[in-house]
Formats: C-alpha cells, sequence, structure tokens
C-alpha cells in the first residue's frame, strides 16, 4: 500500500427528513446564499423545506446553474455575494450544483487578476466561504469531497482544495424519487466509473481499498437496474444504497494509498466540452474502450475484477477479461447509456479535434502510469467508435 494522508471533515446527515438539520448547522447570524439549478427543487418539495430551514436565517437565492457549469454563470453569484456581504453558502442540487458553488465560494475570496485562473492556472486557492450542500442527484461525491468541475467557452476543467470541501451535506433519498430514468442512470454510471478509476490499476495490496471499492461496485451493479424498473424504483433501500455508494465513491476513501487513473475522466470531459454530451455518458463509452486498449497494464486488476466483481471463475484469463468487459458494457446498456460513440453520432472525424483539446488541456500523460500520450488516446477513443 502506498503512503497517504486521509481526512474527510464534511459531516453527513443521512435519512428521510434530514433537511431540517441545516437550521442548526448554518450559524444564525451567517448571511446565506441558496444556490440550485433549473428550478425542480421547487416541485419536488425541497425547496419547501429549506425555506422552512431557513425562516430565522437571512438568505438570498441563486439560480440557473447548469449541468456542467458555466463559468459565466457562476461569476454572477460571486457579484451577488459581494453586493450583499454574504458569507456562507448552501448549495442544493446534485453535483453541477454543488461543482459551481465550490467555485463561488473560492471565487468570492479571491483577490488576484481573474478567478478563472483558480481553473486555468491551477492557482492555490488561499481562502473560500463556507460551503454546505443538500443533495438531490447522487452521482459525483461532490457533497464531500474537495473537487469539482466547470465549464466555459466548451473547456470542461478540473479544480480542488481543501477549502472547498463541504463543511456538511444532507443526504435525503426521498428526495432521489422524482429524478428521471436518464438522471438515475447518469448518477449511477458516474459512481460506478468513480469507483473504477481508483480501482482498475495495479496492485499495491491495498486489500481494505479494493474490497471497498468491490463492494461498491457489486452495490451499483445490484441495485443501479431496480431504480430504474417499474416496481422497484420507489423502494427507499434502492435508493439510500445507491446514494451511499455515490458518497462513499469518491470522498477519498478508496483513493487512499493506491494509485488512481482518471484517463477516462479527463477523455470524457472533452466530449463533454465539445458536444454538450452528458458526462456519465461520456464514462460509459470511454471506459470500455479503456479497458480494452490498456489491458495488458490492467491485466492483474482485470483479472481480480473478473473474479470477485462477475465471479468470474472458469476459462482462461483472457477469456475472463473478455468476459467482465462484455458484462460492463451490458450492465452499461441495462442502465440505458450508450457504449459507443457511433450511438451518439460522433464519428472518426471527430477524434482529431477531440485529441489537440487534450493537448491544448495539458491531457497528454494520461492514466496511473503516465504514460497514455495522444497517441494511445487515439487508440482508445477510435476503439470507443
Amino acid at each position: 500500500m502506498l503512503n497517504f494522508s486521509f481526512q474527510n471533515t464534511t459531516r453527513i446527515h443521512f435519512g428521510e427528513g434530514k433537511i431540517s438539520a441545516i437550521s442548526r448547522e448554518i450559524p444564525i447570524d451567517a448571511k446565506v446564499l441558496v444556490t440550485y439549478g433549473g428550478g425542480s427543487i421547487k416541485s419536488n418539495g425541497v425547496y419547501d423545506q429549506v425555506v422552512a430551514a431557513l425562516k430565522d436565517h437571512q438568505w438570498f437565492e441563486f439560480s440557473g446553474i447548469e449541468p456542467n457549469p458555466s463559468y459565466n454563470t457562476l461569476i454572477k453569484a460571486v457579484d451577488l455575494i459581494q453586493q450583499h456581504k454574504i458569507d456562507y453558502v448552501l448549495a442544493v442540487g446534485g453535483g453541477s450544483v454543488i461543482d459551481g458553488s465550490k467555485f463561488i465560494v473560492a471565487a468570492a475570496c479571491y483577490k488576484g487578476d481573474d478567478p478563472w485562473h483558480i481553473v486555468s492556472k491551477q492557482e492555490k486557492i488561499q481562502q473560500a466561504l463556507p460551503l454546505a450542500a443538500i443533495l438531490t442527484l447522487p452521482a459525483t461525491g461532490s457533497e464531500s469531497n474537495t473537487g469539482a468541475v466547470i465549464t466555459r467557452d466548451g473547456h470542461k476543467l478540473p479544480f480542488g482544495s481543501p477549502l472547498v470541501r463541504p463543511v456538511f451535506a444532507v443526504l435525503d433519498p426521498t428526495v432521489t424519487l422524482s429524478l428521471s430514468d436518464r438522471q438515475i442512470s447518469n448518477g449511477v454510471i458516474d459512481a460506478f466509473v468513480h469507483t473504477i478509476e481508483q480501482y482498475l490499476t495495479y496492485s499495491v495490496n491495498g486489500k481494505v481499498q479494493d474490497r471497498f471499492a468491490e463492494g461498491l461496485l457489486l452495490t451499483l451493479i445490484e441495485e443501479g437496474p431496480k431504480a430504474l424498473q417499474a416496481d422497484t424504483k420507489n423502494d427507499l433501500d434502492v435508493r439510500s444504497n445507491i446514494m451511499w455508494a455515490a458518497t462513499m465513491a469518491l470522498n477519498g476513501l478508496i483513493g487512499a494509498g493506491v494509485p488512481q487513473d482518471w484517463s477516462t475522466h479527463m477523455i470524457g470531459h472533452e466530449l463533454t466540452g465539445r458536444y454538450g454530451i452528458d458526462h456519465a455518458r461520456t464514462l460509459s463509452i470511454i471506459l470500455p474502450a479503456v479497458m480494452k486498449v490498456r489491458r495488458t497494464e490492467k491485466h492483474d486488476k482485470l483479472l481480480q475484477y473478473a473474479e470477485r466483481v462477475w465471479q468470474l471463475t472458469t476459462g482462461s484469463d483472457d477469456e475472463k477479461i473478455d468476459q467482465a468487459i462484455a458484462l460492463t458494457e451490458q450492465f452499461f446498456t441495462s442502465m440505458q447509456v450508450p457504449t459507443r460513440l457511433s450511438q451518439i453520432e460522433v464519428g472518426v472525424d471527430a477524434i482529431d479535434e477531440l485529441l489537440d483539446l487534450l493537448e491544448q488541456h495539458g491531457m497528454v500523460a494520461l492514466g496511473e502510469h503516465q504514460d497514455i500520450d495522444l497517441a494511445v488516446s487515439r487508440q482508445i477513443l477510435i476503439t470507443a467508435l
């Protein structure tokens, strides 16, 4: 196992009715900005619960944070913070709202020339407003981690800092019952690939991390399809397990002390930035291709994945790996997401442009060995066709 330091300071309030906890978690003298997306929180009852919980607080609201949150939108929230001297942000939504709010709390305290440098130049964040989250769409794990991804002019880029980790997060699985099938699918796939990025690398004998990761993968494989089936989609236990799995997939625990990949994400970001494709659907397309192209480098962990997650015990090593990749694609299909670029009408003529974008963003040495150069990324994209 690799050396590591691990700390996760986010308090989690999990369960039905837990939104009321924000009334005692946020200091009564704080000026609060509630951030959210397109307004679904007003139709599913979450907004009313927030209003009730903040009845004794002074608060403002900022709506319209998009999927793949836009810098041009987020900077307007920063102006609002400065106008009203707001000192606390409460993000109510899925990963995009929380990611966007992470940028807002950092940009509100930024002293440099251009807040975009937090992302484009990876400038170290020196200060940020306190942030809390009410999660409505389990997927990214942003509610209890230090990372975020935002978009500007078609460029989708990550940034991170311990200073933007939410102070607390509310996870009420009942609010996920109003999600569309597409949102459910995207969330499950995002959590699944987050887990894979930290698991499917090479062994450093991190048995605890591996077993945690395998448990998350098994849970998502078992519970994900149930959330799409008419007779089980409103089962609160199903939704609870998916919600907690998505949080655990990217709160730092399973990635501590093990190598990590993230090439699927980096290549996928270019598809989202260029074509506006749902983040999770870029992952479901790129991951199988990464498995195929990198099967030699990932051989031992692919075999472990085949045996422990898919319970494949017969046949040669290569046959088990082939079957595990095929079963992964079948699982993605059962979750109603694409597994080929052709399914989203992106063809071979797009590959050069995507590679140019990877180069522009410095994504020229990806993977756990930092050896996925542009030539290997080309192989992955061709394989994904």
